[in-house]
């Protein structure tokens, strides 16, 4: 068993930065990699970033070079750095962790990210 506790969404303006935060308890050890979606209103859920147990990470296009996903040294927090956000990023970000043996994938439970022009 997994828990996810996403945080720092809200209200920021075109060109803005925010930071998400995904607190990650329970079965640590068992986690592959997390993972960073977002939803937009009327739109499929998407990858946005991910970073494996071994430290890789792998980004969306469209924000490549804006967007940083990392985890601090205990494993237990999952961040995204968001710069120069745009209007088209605004969603709920979920935060996700995917775990091998069986395969399973745990999701938070979403924070929402409005960028204002």
């Amino acid at each position: 068993q997994v828990h996810l506790v996403e945080s720092g969404g809200g209200l920021v303006q075109a060109g803005g930065s925010l930071r998400l935060s995904c607190a990650v308890s329970g079965s640590i050890f068992s986690i592959n990699a997390m993972e960073w979606y977002r939803q937009a209103q009327g739109k499929q859920r998407e990858l946005v970033a991910g970073l494996t147990s071994g430290g890789s990470t792998n980004y969306a296009d469209s924000v490549k070079g804006r967007f940083t996903i990392s985890r601090n040294g205990a494993k237990n927090t999952v961040y995204m750095q968001m710069n120069s956000l745009k209007p088209e990023d605004t969603a709920v970000y979920y935060c996700s962790a995917v775990l091998s043996g069986p395969p399973y994938q745990y999701w938070g439970q979403g924070t929402q990210v409005t960028v204002s022009s």
